[in-house]
């Protein structure tokens, strides 16, 4: 698999030295993905609530000035124009912070875009605890499970800003409607430009040669889900790092052969557990393949104001949380 050779260096919180990994903020992925899908095809346009530069689309902005439209702080407008404009050819990128948009406009986007079936891309940006110091009414930790549950709705959430670049260019390829999913704070770049991406295809980012546990991952979290693997890899507990990027359609071929030969499963998300990624994972597995899971995540509380990797800390996402989650789950496999 095709990732940066400072993934595990200092700066993205692991122990060893080193200069630290190239940090950026997945939503700057998608400021440059969306001028170079702006580049390659002109039916692209790019709708702002009156965040333009918050949401990187003033880059967009700048160089399509024609194609971009400022709706203003209507967000619920921004999803029905939009609806409309796909429907007679274009390829509307929408964006706002997850707060607003799903937020604010759900109904909205499931009955002019999602009953339609057209292909418009919902960008929420500001998603999760990463959010840091614009506290609860900002950090959107339940966007995924409502988008989950929308018919006909792609759910995306790109690992670094390198992946929400190539997130950003597969959604404007694709005919459906699309939710990919943003953080503002910067994060590790794991990937690669060479870093395969495929719509409902995760990836194998870590693989031990005796794995105990599969660890599903998505977001930015990845990167701690990394470091605690390579942390219990020195302690002889063996696992697997799944990419989950994304998680509607969720690859059911690879997360059920994953845990099949691992025995058990942890999920880590930046997210409520429920309706987000465990949840998607576990009613996976019932039907599929029983398997002990352990959750990472948000437990049906708010988020509230700090910064970012203080806020990671306090609400049990950290390496050394994800560790424990993953020793946990060891001990629940069943004797071969």
């Amino acid at each position: 698999m095709h990732l940066r050779e400072d993934v595990f260096s200092a700066k993205g919180g692991s122990a060893s030295g080193g200069e630290g990994p190239t940090m950026a903020a997945t939503r700057d992925g998608f400021g440059k993905g969306v001028v170079e899908a702006g580049r390659a095809d002109a039916r692209v346009v790019v709708l702002s609530a009156d965040l333009a530069e918050s949401t990187r689309a003033d880059g967009f902005q700048k160089e399509f000035p024609k194609r971009f439209i400022e709706v203003g702080v209507a967000e619920q407008n921004m999803a029905t124009v939009s609806a409309g404009m796909a429907i007679y050819g274009k390829i509307p990128f929408i964006t706002s912070y997850a707060t607003f948009s799903p937020g604010r406009n759900w109904e909205q986007i499931r009955t002019t875009i999602a009953i339609n079936n057209v292909s418009v891309k919902i960008c929420g940006m500001h998603a999760g605890l990463l959010t840091g110091p614009d506290g609860a009414t900002h950090q959107a930790l339940e966007d995924i499970a409502l988008m989950r549950a929308m018919p006909n709705m792609i759910v995306i959430s790109p690992c670094d800003a390198e992946e929400g670049r190539r997130a950003t260019l597969a959604a404007a390829k694709s005919d459906k409607p699309v939710y990919l999913r943003f953080a503002r704070d910067k994060t590790p770049v794991m990937t690669t430009p060479e870093t395969p991406f495929e719509i409902g295809k995760a990836q194998v980012f870590w693989k031990s040669k005796n794995p105990k546990v599969a660890v599903c991952a998505t977001g930015p979290l990845v990167h701690n889900a990394l470091l605690a693997a390579r942390e219990l890899e020195e302690k002889g507990i063996g696992t697997i790092v799944v990419n989950v990027h994304t998680i509607k359609p969720l690859d059911k071929e690879t997360i059920v052969s994953v845990a099949r030969e691992a025995g058990s499963v942890v999920t880590v998300e930046e997210h409520q557990i429920t309706g987000g990624l465990g949840g998607a994972v576990a009613e996976l597995l019932a039907r599929e393949c029983p398997t002990p899971i352990e959750f990472v995540g948000v437990h049906d509380k708010f988020g509230q104001s700090g910064e970012p990797k203080e806020l990671v800390e306090a609400y049990g996402l950290g390496v050394s949380h994800i560790v424990a989650a993953i020793k946990r789950a060891s001990e629940k496999v069943p004797m071969r």
